[in-house]
Parts: structure tokens; C-alpha cells; sequence
């Protein structure tokens, strides 16, 4: 691994990291980590119960794709790509992958 992925896959780790320490007060259950170091995919999984409904849900994941950290989730308030932008991460090496690539053209971001 080339010391640029490794750079970025620990600040997506510390990112990941801080969020999966997140309880929900109505969600008997837990944020769990889980990362593919070899393929570079990370994500937040949410699993537990809410009252009777099963909860399992993929609130972030992020993936390190030809040097660029594409957001393919993040269904929280966190501007993801701004946290990315303050720990050190060039916009051009972020890409909203959740958006359409049209649509990415109108970001602050990278088109892919």
C-alpha cells in the first residue's frame, strides 16, 4: 500500500472510529466498525432493535478508489467531505459518490 492510501485510510478510520462510539437513546443496539483494509472499503453498520422493529442500517461508508476517498453513504448530519477537507484531505481527492456524476460536476468536490 502506498503511503497516500495509508495516509487516507487512517483519517477515513479516525472518522469511522469517532462515529461508531455514537449511542442512540432510541436504539437498543450498537455502531460497528467495519473496514476492508485489502479492497479499501469502510463503512458504519447500525445494528439492534428499535422497540420490536430490527434496526440494520449503513449510516457512512467511504472507499479509497484510484487515490480518492469516494462518500458512497452518509445518511448523518456530518459534512463528511468537510471533515475529510479539515484533517488534511485535498478536495480533489474527495468524490460524492452518492450523487449522480452530473451532479458532481456543481460540488466543491472531484468528478471521479
Amino acid at each position: 500500500m502506498d503511503k497516500l492510501t495509508a495516509r487516507y485510510q487512517q483519517i477515513i478510520l479516525d472518522i469511522l472510529s469517532e462515529y461508531a462510539k455514537i449511542r442512540y437513546a432510541n436504539v437498543d443496539g450498537e455502531n460497528q466498525l467495519i473496514s476492508d483494509k485489502e479492497n479499501h472499503r469502510y463503512q458504519v453498520v447500525t445494528i439492534g432493535w428499535e422497540g420490536k422493529k430490527f434496526i440494520h442500517d449503513c449510516p457512512m461508508r467511504m472507499d479509497i478508489i484510484k487515490g480518492k476517498i469516494w462518500i458512497q453513504q452518509n445518511m448523518t448530519e456530518i459534512d463528511l467531505g468537510e471533515e475529510l477537507y479539515n484533517r488534511g484531505v485535498p478536495k480533489s481527492d474527495i468524490v460524492i459518490g452518492f450523487l449522480s456524476p452530473k451532479m458532481r460536476e456543481y460540488s466543491e468536490y472531484a468528478v471521479g
